[in-house]
């Protein structure tokens, strides 16, 4: 008979599935068990990772994202074990936790639900880990802060139920379903879970109706798991807290009546609006702050400068109009803060150089256009250049400025210097190495910990895994990487939890994987170290490719007198070139069949593959010159590309 059944949920996290499919597959080596996968048709290549390297695992395919409701009944309508644990992708679990909270729950009849101990990627305790149901009460102490305030109290703390200790086992109304283990035979009596639910407040609901048929909810923290949390979750955006909010309305109206429901769905449509509000305001004075201060900054700057050559040259006050300089010099500084931005100068950490290319960019535009305005629109390219130079010493000072008053957000520098540590065995050590040369970190320091003998030939070597307090002191280590092949999950949760005060990061390599996943803080998505193919879909290549697009589009409708009739199909040539330039197509991509496995990009006119010989194309050739179109991705490759099909522009 099957003991336990695993169903794990998939959505576009493929390397933080493969983490968590492997520690499960450690996890129930010694059980009758069975873990199936629920992809929501994920685009970022997880279906082909879990085929190849998890083929044990029953796996489960949607052509459409069907919701976390839907697609968890997917699996347990034909699950066969006396238990089910509902398990999150972008978690870790022990070695004994399938062991030790199945054994509870054996000896613990009446318990038709458990959740354990969590643990966020730097070794924090995860609040949700224990939680109360939220009675319109208990959601009021939360959202204005009384909870955080009072977290000892059981009047303000129910929320999280604070007050009660994070080592003890203890009851609970409401289990994570980040790790939500449940008594078959109970799902059987109250169903699955709600499908009304989409996404969140599902694990509220069943949790609750465990209770309401007579079981009880355990916190078990006898073992515990890494939980990632937030890598699908952006929990700072208006749809999280619309979505979030909406299933708490869900909730309410299926189980709470009368006064109940009426003050809790006030409240809930209160915080929509109040959290929405701000999360708008928040997103828009953190897009828009700094480039408003550096038009205003700018402009300012022009009306000055303007002031100071007329007295300094003694030109008639007269002379300028200001109905013109009111409409240009405002024009101007618009044009610098628009190339600055599609050059990469807003981008962080700051970057004087792209700044700097920015801004003259800009001259050369604004300069473009003035010669092309009749003479009595024209009135000083003086002033053009004097405030090219106003532009270039306030971008440069100011940013110079931010840096010294430690704006973090504006920094200079790529933040903290990384001093990484890698444990594990001497062969997995020199893989994981090998894996970071090859992706964008560069290390300051890199030391070898080795978890078994002591490898004193190894250049890199600094110590074993029992020195781990001493090694980070005198290297001054902030980056650990621990290799799970060689440390077991348990061990490294247990070092985690010993250095959650030093104040270093923590990530971990899978065997034979290409990344290395890790997070700073449990609200936040997972810092992810991988191979880099994704060159094409970084926001400066995105912003640059979209400049091209339009820009060629432009030249192409400009030049259609003479371009139209050299093209091999004309009417396409319209067809293709409204497309591009209303942003449903790109001119260069990866033709019409783009391959999930790359980058996400637009269908396209033309592809790389066009350039290969026919005859020697085939599947796998055409895989190989699109991977490394995505990985290398350059403006000047697409230029080429246009202009060798250039009379085929209708194609």
């Amino acid at each position: 008979m099957t003991k336990l059944s695993v169903v794990i949920v998939n959505y576009n996290v493929k390397h933080f599935i493969e983490q968590c499919l492997y520690s499960v597959i450690k996890a129930s080596k010694d059980l009758p068990c069975e873990v199936f996968v629920v992809d929501n048709n994920s685009v970022d290549g997880s279906v082909e990772l879990i085929k190849e390297k998890f083929p044990q695992v029953k796996l489960i395919v949607n052509e459409s994202n069907k919701g976390f409701s839907v697609a968890n009944n997917q699996a347990l309508n034909i699950a066969k074990g006396e238990y089910v644990l509902l398990l999150n992708p972008d978690t870790v679990v022990q070695e004994d936790t399938f062991i030790k909270t199945l054994l509870f729950m054996d000896n613990h009849p009446k318990a038709g639900g458990l959740g354990v101990k969590m643990l966020d990627g730097q070794g924090n305790f995860a609040p949700e880990s224990k939680r109360g149901l939220p009675t319109p009460l208990v959601a009021f102490y939360k959202m204005f802060g009384l909870s955080k305030l009072f977290p000892n109290s059981k009047r303000f703390g129910r929320y999280h139920l604070s007050f009660l200790p994070k080592n003890e086992i203890n009851e609970i109304d409401i289990i994570s379903g980040a790790f939500m283990l449940m008594r078959k035979s109970v799902l059987d009596i109250i169903g699955f879970l709600d499908e009304t639910f989409f996404m969140y407040g599902e694990d509220i609901d069943l949790s609750y109706r465990i209770t309401k048929v007579g079981y009880k909810n355990y916190y078990f923290p006898d073992t515990q798991i890494i939980h990632y949390k937030g890598e699908s979750t952006k929990r700072s955006s208006i749809n999280y807290v619309i979505i979030f909010y909406k299933a708490m309305v869900i909730f309410s109206k299926k189980h709470f009546s009368g006064s109940h429901a009426f003050w809790f769905n006030t409240l809930i449509n209160f915080a929509i609006f109040l959290k929405a509000g701000l999360a708008l305001l928040y997103r828009f004075f953190k897009t828009f702050t700094l480039p408003l201060f550096d038009f205003i900054i700018t402009t300012i700057g022009l009306f000055a400068i303007k002031t100071i050559y007329q007295q300094k040259t003694g030109l008639n006050e007269d002379i300028y109009s200001e109905n013109l300089i009111n409409v240009a010099f405002p024009l101007y500084a618009l044009t610098w803060i628009l190339m600055i931005f599609l050059n990469g100068g807003y981008d962080k950490p700051i970057k004087l150089l792209k700044i700097i290319t920015g801004v003259l960019f800009g001259t050369v535009f604004i300069l473009i256009g003035y010669s092309l305005l009749p003479e009595s629109l024209r009135f000083s390219r003086a002033l053009i250049i004097f405030g090219t130079l106003w532009s270039l010493l306030f971008f440069t000072l100011s940013r110079v400025l931010f840096h010294l008053l430690k704006f973090q957000s504006y920094t200079l520098t790529e933040g903290k210097t990384k001093r990484i540590a890698i444990i594990g065995e001497e062969e997995e050590f020199n893989r994981v190495f090998d894996l970071l040369k090859q992706t964008n970190v560069k290390p300051s320091f890199l030391g070898f910990i080795d978890a078994g003998k002591n490898h004193l030939n190894n250049y890199y070597f600094i110590g074993t895994i029992n020195q781990i307090d001493e090694i980070i002191k005198v290297h001054t280590i902030n980056e650990i990487i621990f290799c799970a092949k060689d440390i077991s999950s348990q061990s490294i949760i247990n070092h985690m939890l010993t250095l959650v005060s030093s104040g270093v990061d923590f990530k971990i390599a899978p065997p034979e994987s290409l990344s290395i996943i890790g997070s700073n803080h449990i609200d936040t998505a997972g810092d992810l170290y991988v191979i880099e193919i994704n060159s094409i879909s970084k926001p400066n290549n995105k912003r640059n490719k979209r400049l091209l697009d339009l820009i060629i589009s432009v030249l192409v409708i400009l030049l259609s007198p003479v371009l139209f009739f050299i093209q091999e199909k004309k009417l396409r040539y319209f067809s293709n070139t409204l497309k591009v330039l209303f942003g449903f197509y790109t001119w260069v991509g990866y033709g019409t069949n783009s391959d999930k496995t790359l980058p996400k990009i637009k269908h396209s006119v033309f592809s790389p593959t066009m350039l290969i010989e026919k005859e020697t194309l085939n599947e796998q050739k055409i895989k190989i010159t699109n991977l490394q179109y995505a990985k290398n991705y350059e403006l000047e490759k697409d230029l080429k590309i246009i202009w060798h099909f250039i009379k085929q522009l209708g194609i």
